[in-house]
């Protein structure tokens, strides 16, 4: 029987530093919203540690929701969700009801609309004070942070010209046209960050 999991090496590298962040930030109980969940070892990884939270993983793409059903098949766990699919430049999502929304190592591979759809999506589900969670590489005042990140983000350009490394600032003010606070930054391992924003009321 053919095994559709996937495996990324940065989720070996990031989840543990990653469920820290959220152990801070996240509700003490209700539904979670991954966006752009990937192989899903994130999703499996976070419903371990955070058993009175309910994860649903998502992604638009059919090989990763494969990969996601197969870790979810594995993993046995109540609290995560069979992953549907959910494209965010969508403007009627399936979810319509979270009470947090992460979405980590999406916006960097992803058009820059995608990031707006992100923020107006998230801002239509979640009810005030609750967190949208970004994770990965952001540049700062229009610079990098580091040249790995420089190294990084041509190597996204090459690959397809409306990726790349977003400015903080960039992403702040898009998320705040949508409705959030401005961000809680915490400073991660390789130069990544997490971004937390709080919906308005």
């Amino acid at each position: 029987m053919e095994d559709s999991r996937r495996f990324a090496p940065a989720v070996a590298r990031n989840r543990a530093v990653i469920k820290e962040v959220l152990a801070r930030h996240l509700p003490a109980s209700g539904l979670v919203l991954e966006i752009a969940s990937g192989s899903g070892e994130h999703a499996v990884h976070f419903a371990t540690h955070f058993p009175a939270l309910t994860f649903q993983p998502t992604d638009p793409d059919a090989a990763a929701l494969a990969s996601i059903t197969a870790w979810q098949a594995e993993a046995q766990l109540t609290n995560l969700l069979p992953p549907i699919l959910l494209d965010v430049m969508s403007d009627d999502w399936p979810v319509r009801d979270a009470d947090a929304v992460i979405c980590i190592n999406m916006i960097h591979i992803a058009p820059w609309e995608a990031t707006a759809a992100l923020t107006r999506g998230a801002a239509r589900i979640l009810p005030p004070g609750a967190m949208l969670f970004l994770y990965g590489p952001f540049k700062r005042g229009g610079q990098h942070t580091a040249p790995s990140n420089a190294e990084f983000d041509e190597s996204l350009r090459a690959q397809d010209a409306r990726w790349g490394v977003r400015d903080l600032e960039a992403v702040a003010e898009i998320a705040r046209a949508a409705g959030f606070t401005a961000p809680v930054v915490e400073a991660m391992p390789a130069n990544n960050l997490s971004v937390i924003f709080r919906r308005q009321s």
